[in-house]
């Protein structure tokens, strides 16, 4: 297949049936990283596993910049939720790990979620830290600092069970140990 057959892949904007808008994030972003926008997604799961989203680590290519410690964990969090990104389902999950540690600032999140309009897709994570881990922060102050502008396409974003951990069968039988995904500190 030649390049210029390959569709360009669907951004989470058109996945949620939304569209995007001017961000200030995303600017902030790509003059930190340095970046085209086509790779900003890549740098910023690079930069979210350095930082303890280490479920989500692998390879990633030796030309992305290094991270930059001038993006907060806040603003990388709500970037990997940008509806400007590719579509993929792993940088959502990214941020949801990154995000869920005793020092996020919950305030601070809020006030970008609604700034960068992803307030659906972080309170989508945050219903799934209500069934799993109903008193994690800063999903809990998430909740009930924010509503949505409008309503979410889920079947767009990951399943609950994508922001855990769970034990499987082993040769005892079924586990049911669920553990919500956290930053490694």
């Amino acid at each position: 297949m030649e390049l210029r057959d390959q569709r360009p892949r669907p951004t989470l904007a058109q996945k949620l049936g939304d569209v995007t808008h001017v961000s200030p994030l995303l600017r902030k972003v790509r003059e930190l990283s340095g970046c085209a926008e086509n790779d900003v997604g890549e740098w910023l799961l690079k930069c979210a596993v350095g930082r303890g989203a280490t479920h989500y680590c692998r390879d990633f290519a030796p030309e992305l910049p290094p991270e930059n410690p001038s993006l907060t964990n806040e603003e990388l969090g709500v970037a990997l939720c940008l509806a400007h990104l590719p579509f993929d389902p792993m940088l959502i999950r990214a941020a949801a790990q990154l995000l869920s540690a005793r020092d996020t600032n919950a305030k601070t999140l809020a006030h970008l979620a609604v700034m960068e309009r992803c307030e659906g897709v972080l309170l989508h994570i945050a219903g799934a830290a209500a069934q799993v881990a109903p008193a994690q922060e800063p999903w809990v102050s998430l909740r009930a600092q924010v509503t949505s502008r409008r309503r979410v396409r889920t079947d767009a974003l990951p399943h609950w069970s994508r922001f855990v951990l769970q034990t499987g069968y082993t040769p005892a039988g079924r586990g049911h140990h669920i553990q919500w995904l956290t930053r490694d500190e």
